[in-house]
């Protein structure tokens, strides 16, 4: 008789895994989601600026490559919120409560990103207790939702006593922190400390359905605070447009217009034009492919190029 083999691991899909081993008849967990809670920077308020805190040293040396922080922009940058940060840090306990304690005075949102598995050099809730002051205690939902998730696993039934503690420090969160469980079938929250930081998980798939599902947990800007972003594409060279780019920048800077040029290698120039009022941007837009010799990139060709393809 075959069993589930749903993974402790935060990052698996357990909604793909069958009892029977059939994929045809998938496990449906439902667990209950997080309340909306009170805005946590206070009534009328919302999110102006944010900061990223990347937390790994399989990042600075080169062995992982960081996806997460290129969400986050683009996160931001969709939701109205000037993205001001974003840093990257070793798995060192002074550095990430110096970086941390830092960013939140500064910033309305702050998140970090890696190290808050069950190995050695997994720090990142301890060291975020430690720079709020805060004792390190067990979430018992969080527990609850761990084992349910795994208790069909038999490697998770046979840990050792060791292997268990190492386990349920995935569980150890600062004592003042909210735990925000944004989706019914994923057992880890998104821990939130000052109503400002969170804690998000390295492994990027799982980095991104949390961030998605964390919006309506977040005092975010109103429509009418987010940019529209139009490109125009030239073959001209970066230095022939450049005079121009120059004088349109500060022609439109006082209208809340930005204006960024990013070339390709012997192909021409990407113009990137910025603004919260479409119709502007727009105008402008028609402009610049007029004066340079080139065209608007359609919001089909735009969707391609942020998909990589």
């Amino acid at each position: 008789m075959s069993v589930p083999t749903v993974p402790a691991d935060p990052s698996a899909a357990p909604s793909a895994i069958t009892a029977s081993g059939d994929a045809s008849q998938p496990i449906q967990w439902n667990f209950p989601v997080s309340p909306i809670p009170d805005n946590p920077l206070g009534e009328g308020r919302f999110i102006k600026s944010a900061a990223a805190l990347v937390i790994g040293d399989e990042i600075l040396n080169g062995k992982t490559l960081d996806r997460n922080s290129n969400y986050f922009a683009r996160f931001c940058f969709e939701q109205g919120i000037d993205l001001k940060r974003i840093e990257v840090i070793p798995d060192d306990e002074d550095d990430i409560i110096e970086a941390s304690c830092r960013l939140v005075k500064t910033y309305d949102f702050v998140i970090t990103s890696g190290g808050i598995g069950p190995t050695h050099d997994d720090i990142t809730y301890a060291s975020l207790a430690k720079a709020f002051n805060q004792p390190l205690v067990h979430h018992t939902e969080t527990l609850s939702r761990m084992t349910e998730m795994s208790r069909h696993r038999i490697d998770i039934a046979n840990q050792t006593a060791e292997q268990r503690e190492a386990r349920e420090r995935m569980a150890l969160f600062p004592a003042s922190a909210e735990a925000l469980f944004i989706a019914p079938d994923i057992w880890v929250p998104v821990v939130r400390l000052e109503g400002k930081l969170c804690i998000f998980p390295g492994i990027p798939k799982l980095f991104q359905r949390m961030l998605d599902g964390l919006k309506p947990y977040l005092p975010l800007p109103p429509p009418s605070e987010r940019p529209f972003r139009l490109q125009v594409f030239t073959n001209l060279p970066e230095s022939s447009i450049a005079p121009y780019l120059t004088a349109l920048q500060a022609r439109t800077k006082s209208a809340g217009v930005r204006v960024g040029s990013y070339p390709l290698l012997m192909r021409g120039v990407y113009v990137a034009l910025i603004g919260r009022d479409e119709d502007t941007v727009r105008t402008l837009a028609d402009e610049v492919a007029q004066e340079l010799q080139g065209r608007v990139v359609t919001e089909e060709e735009a969707a391609k190029e942020k998909a990589g393809l």
